[in-house]
This record gives C-alpha cells, sequence and structure tokens, in this order.
C-alpha cells in the first residue's frame, strides 16, 4: 500500500440535486467503487471485531458527498478534469442499464460536455477536491 499521507487526499461525490434517494445511493455506490478500483492506496487496512471476525477495508481518507444543480454538475465536471482529478462519471442513462458493458456504452455514445450527469466522484489532494466542487453543498 503506497503511502498518500504526504499530500492529504480527499474523495468527493456530487450528486445532482433532485435524484429520488434510491438513485443517489445508488449512483454513490457506484461512483465510490471507480475510485476504489482505481486507486486502491486509498483503502485503509481491513478491519475485525474484537471476536475476530474479519471484514473488508474502507477508504482511508474522507469522503464527503455533495449535491449540485446539473449545470453546476458539469463545471464540477469540467475543473476536475482541467485539475487531472480523478474523475468518475454516473449518467442518467445508467439507471436503465443492467451491466458494466451497456454502462460503458452509454457514457461513451455522448460527447463529455453533453453528457446528463446525474452525479460524479473526484479523488485527488484535498485542497484541489475542495475548489474543484465550489458551488456545490453539503449533502442533505
Amino acid at each position: 500500500m503506497t503511502d498518500v499521507s504526504a499530500t492529504p487526499q480527499k474523495i468527493a461525490v456530487v450528486l445532482r440535486d433532485d435524484l429520488p434517494g434510491w438513485q443517489a445511493l445508488n449512483a454513490t455506490a457506484f461512483l465510490s467503487g471507480a475510485v476504489a478500483g482505481h486507486r486502491p492506496d486509498l483503502l485503509g487496512e481491513a478491519y475485525a471485531d474484537g471476536d475476530g471476525t474479519a471484514y473488508l477495508s474502507t477508504f482511508g481518507i474522507p469522503i464527503m458527498v455533495y449535491a449540485a444543480p446539473g449545470p453546476v454538475l458539469g463545471t464540477i465536471r469540467e475543473r476536475a478534469l482541467g485539475r487531472g482529478l480523478g474523475t468518475a462519471v454516473f449518467t442518467d442513462e445508467m439507471f436503465s442499464t443492467g451491466n458494466d458493458v451497456d454502462n460503458r456504452a452509454v457514457v461513451a455514445a455522448v460527447a463529455g460536455p453533453d453528457l446528463v450527469l446525474a452525479g460524479l466522484a473526484l479523488v485527488g489532494p484535498r485542497n484541489a477536491v475542495d475548489k474543484t466542487v465550489k458551488g456545490a453543498v453539503l449533502h442533505p
């Protein structure tokens, strides 16, 4: 595992503020998985309870969940890409697919600025992530 403590890291999940609860939770889970898949160095050690039962590792850094109107999500996406932050997207069309192949196909069918974003995840240096999510508020 790589030590990322020298530069404090942060994960931000930004959801469109009009999503029903089940969609917000679904998108958050998928987006968090994308970060874990590409940044396993951000995972902490595995957990164990007092009986010795082992549990999976979780992120060892802060994850904040924000909400923003659709146009702000597009702006945040552009900022994230411009700053070179790790970025994952979840589009409205992905709610109607049932597998990863179809998810990737619906994203690939649309130019980046035209994606109808339900949410996105960002990971990188804490200060860069904080600047990037400007305009979003903590999710209620």
